[in-house]
């Protein structure tokens, strides 16, 4: 497994259809609802004017998560990053629907958000939801799951912070749970499971589910 610091991306930014509503979200929602991307650290409680436990998704895709978890969760804030502006504009015009306060989306890519904009120990939980497995061989490089990938999300989690990975793709799972059982700072907070895999269609994820979510604490 690549032990080195990422070289190439996790993702392929594919040409995809965007609404004209999505269109309208990116122009007049984004500047409301988004963080810019900086290389200068993020100071979250000016974002949001309050302080509170904070939870980052990595890859939010339309964003259906997303909304569920800050609409369930008012008292938590949360970060969405994501790339593909078709996604970012439904999850835009979702937050708007329902009013959301406590929900921000950074357009960038969440590796290079991770380094340059999250400070060290300040978010409490992060989230890795169905990832690209990258099936071939010949390109596992570009699995976003790597030693550096996880000792860079310990190193923003606090001390006790979550990190939640799900995976329809059994050999990555197994690569999760690899990767994440031979980094020293984690541990899994469900010992002797194994791995799990979660399937796609079912109802949006929880950050404080017990639906098979593979779960790993921050020491």
């Amino acid at each position: 497994m690549n032990t080195g610091r990422r070289a190439i991306r996790s993702y392929v930014l594919r040409a995809g259809r965007i609404t004209e509503a999505q269109k309208r979200a990116l122009a007049d929602l984004l500047p409301r609802y988004g963080i810019p991307f900086s290389t200068g650290e993020v100071d979250f409680d000016a974002v949001f004017g309050r302080r509170a436990p904070r939870v980052l998704e990595i890859g939010i895709g339309n964003g259906d998560t997303l909304v569920e978890l800050a609409t369930a969760m008012p008292a938590t804030d949360f970060v969405g990053a994501e790339v593909h502006p078709p996604g970012i504009g439904h999850c835009l015009l979702a937050f708007e629907t329902r009013g959301l306060t406590n929900v921000r989306v950074v357009a960038h890519d969440a590796v290079e958000l991770l380094e340059h904009m999250i400070p060290q120990a300040s978010l409490d939980e992060v989230l890795l939801y169905f990832p690209d497995p990258w099936p071939k061989k010949r390109h596992h490089k570009r699995r976003i799951v790597q030693p550096a990938f996880v000792a860079l999300v310990a190193d923003r989690l606090k001390p006790g912070g979550l990190f939640r990975l799900a995976t329809d793709w059994e050999p990555y799972a197994a690569w999760m749970l690899e990767v994440l059982n031979a980094s020293p700072e984690f541990a899994n907070a469900a010992p002797g499971r194994g791995l799990r895999l979660r399937i796609r269609c079912c109802a949006a994820r929880s950050a404080s589910s017990s639906a098979p979510v593979n779960c790993f604490r921050r020491a």
